[in-house]
């Protein structure tokens, strides 16, 4: 019998060490840790179970059936992460590229049936060449096999994406329908075509980082949530960001103890809005005031900043924020915003996360860039899905809530459960201004009588109280009762149950 241990150890030795020292070393050297590596910070110490180690591919054309390595490029199996459940996959670049054979694919699609089954989130870290080339058309159908399981998984448990090195070609589909994606600075790259196909076909010159690096992910496409220095940074982020999310579409969010009280009181919020309308503020100093211990995981912080998305506790509990950024672009709504928040609402629904809305919009940005772009569907995305949405809604109106724009942003029409208002709230058609030029535009030579009915049109319409007394707005609130005000809603609001008409699916504007 410990002969036959001995073998089973030799085994695993020789999965665990991949391709090779010699091709670990060359990971690290490109400041990149082995797909091994990746799991043990990722995972609490000593929890991961390891599946399908011995797997080998099947391939025996181009001398492959010669050349076959434990494990075919890709670890998978399931552990813990503070203590709840995850299942992973981790590429290895040391094998074959990390290369996606038939094999590979059944390996990842294996442990995704799996968190499909026990309702667990699945975390992908991804380090491949793409399609393995010797196994032709079986490798994509091993793509396509993991393409139709995202489809599956999605909304019914979480699925995250970290790109830790190339994701190129149909490789890139996969994270794209999944959650949330991470990316790792200056060593991961995506994108659907490379350089040198680009090169060829349009003849533009572009390198790997600039055509599908981080930065253009995050800053240009959207494509990507966040970006970080290296994999240990990316990969402790990872765990912060699950620290907030249920395992599945069954459940509701964690719980976490916090310090600070519900019923706090914060007085700077008084004076964070400027008397003058035009001046902007940045909402995001709100939104660390009223959230428990200042802590606001944010998404997508460096596309659309008009719009500001991200995950945060309010007594202890997790919630989704939404809010218009006044410090970018006023903080009207426009096409990349739209998306960014409507597809955030969405995951927020589909696993139970209640949704707290801060508003302070002057409406959809104009111009025929926007309206050529399709703003009209893109904006509906968001209207789509706060309409859509049947979890917990708080909204906060701190300022301008102006046109569509209004209702778009999770308004008492949209089923908004709770909807308040601070006192400098400005909810009507369209700013003073401009609804004078054109009610009066027989005043408009008369510069005087112009300012005389733009007051008389703020003293009357600029204010939360015409809202109020049609039972748009369920209170006007003091600014420094904010977090106690949510607070309470989200307690009232716990037992919730609300369901849309029955259907296969709706048809959101895409």
């Amino acid at each position: 019998m410990q002969e036959i241990i001995q073998q089973l150890e030799d085994k695993r030795a020789k999965a665990r060490l991949g391709g090779g020292q010699k091709r670990i070393d060359g990971q690290h050297a490109r400041g990149k840790l082995t797909a091994r590596e990746r799991i043990e910070l990722l995972l609490d110490d000593g929890s991961f179970e390891e599946w399908d180690m011995f797997v080998e591919h099947r391939s025996a054309d181009f001398g492959m059936a010669a050349n076959k390595i434990p494990g075919d490029g890709v670890v998978t199996g399931y552990g813990m992460i503070n203590g709840r459940l995850a299942f992973v996959f981790s590429q290895d670049f040391t094998v074959f590229g990390g290369a996606l054979s038939e094999a590979h694919a059944e390996k990842i699609c294996k442990i995704m049936d799996q968190a499909i089954k026990v309702g667990a989130p699945v975390i992908g870290l991804n380090d491949s060449g793409g399609a393995r080339i010797q196994e032709g058309v079986a490798s994509l159908g091993g793509y396509a096999d993991v393409f139709q399981r995202n489809v599956l998984a999605s909304g019914v448990v979480p699925q995250i994406s970290m790109i830790m090195g190339p994701c190129a070609g149909g490789a890139v589909y996969s994270p794209a329908m999944t959650d949330f994606i991470f990316m790792v600075e200056d060593s991961s790259y995506m994108f659907v075509t490379g350089p040198e196909v680009v090169k060829t076909v349009t003849h533009e010159s572009v390198t790997a980082e600039e055509l599908g690096g981080a930065l253009t992910h995050t800053t240009k496409s959207g494509v990507a949530d966040l970006a970080f220095e290296n994999d240990v940074e990316a990969l402790l982020m990872l765990r912060r960001l699950y620290s907030y999310l249920p395992l599945s579409n069954r459940e509701k969010a964690p719980v976490r103890a916090c310090q600070d009280t519900p019923d706090r009181r914060e007085p700077s919020l008084d004076t964070l809005v400027p008397a003058n309308p035009n001046q902007p503020y940045d909402m995001k100093e709100l939104i660390t005031k009223i959230v428990d211990d200042g802590d606001f995981f944010e998404l997508q912080p460096d596309y659309a900043k008009n719009i500001v998305i991200g995950f945060a506790r309010m007594e202890g509990r997790t919630v989704g924020i939404v809010a218009n950024q006044p410090l970018v672009l006023a903080g009207c709504l426009d096409i990349k915003s739209s998306i960014k928040g409507a597809r955030f609402v969405r995951f927020c629904d589909a696993f139970n996360i209640p949704v707290i809305t801060f508003v302070d919009v002057p409406g959809f940005m104009p111009g025929t860039s926007q309206e050529y772009g399709g703003i009209i569907k893109h904006g509906a995305k968001l209207l789509f899905a706060y309409a859509e949405c049947t979890v917990p809604k708080v909204t906060v109106i701190t300022r301008k809530a102006y046109g569509g724009a209004y209702d778009v942003m999770s308004s008492k029409h949209l089923r908004g459960d709770v909807n308040l208002a601070w006192p400098s709230a400005e909810i009507a058609v369209m700013g003073a201004k401009g609804a004078v030029e054109i009610i009066f535009r027989e005043d408009k030579n008369d510069p005087e009588k112009l300012a005389a009915r733009e007051a008389e049109y703020k003293e009357r319409f600029a204010n939360p109280f015409v809202a109020g007394s049609r039972g748009f707005i369920d209170d006007v609130i003091p600014p420094h009762d904010t977090s106690k005000r949510i607070c309470r809603s989200l307690v009232m609001l716990r037992e919730k149950k609300l369901e849309n008409p029955w259907r296969k699916h709706g048809n959101i504007p895409l």
